[in-house]
């Protein structure tokens, strides 16, 4: 029987279980802390209008390794996926829509996949 990934990397059960539910609470505490500290006062209209890009930054930050790179970390150029890409920031610019650019991405994706399949 093969052994558990944890035990593979060296990691007890004990260790394991010690760890995941500290770092839960130190991430809540620290997000806590900030909305505390923060939750009585408006926020400077500069930071106001930054985050107002956080959503539309996140989803490209999130696909694009996925997208460009390949399980070695290696740049690929799969066709399908570069024309996805194209497809998603054509679409994305014209509309300035997230919604429609993700259909646009994802359609171009499937549509050539299966042409090339």
């Amino acid at each position: 029987m093969d052994e558990p990934a944890l035990s593979a990397a060296g990691v007890s059960d004990l260790a394991f279980w010690i760890a995941v539910p500290a770092l839960a609470l130190g991430t809540f505490l620290l997000r806590y802390a900030l909305i505390g500290l923060i939750a009585d006062r408006p926020l400077p209209p500069t930071l106001a209008r930054a985050l107002e890009y956080v959503p539309a930054a996140v989803l490209p930050a999130l696909a694009a390794p996925l997208l460009l790179y390949d399980e070695t970390g290696a740049l690929q150029s799969d066709p399908a996926k570069l024309a996805a890409i194209a497809a998603t920031l054509a679409v994305g610019v014209a509309t300035r829509s997230l919604l429609w650019a993700l259909f646009a991405g994802l359609g171009a994706l499937w549509v050539i996949s299966a042409l090339l399949a």
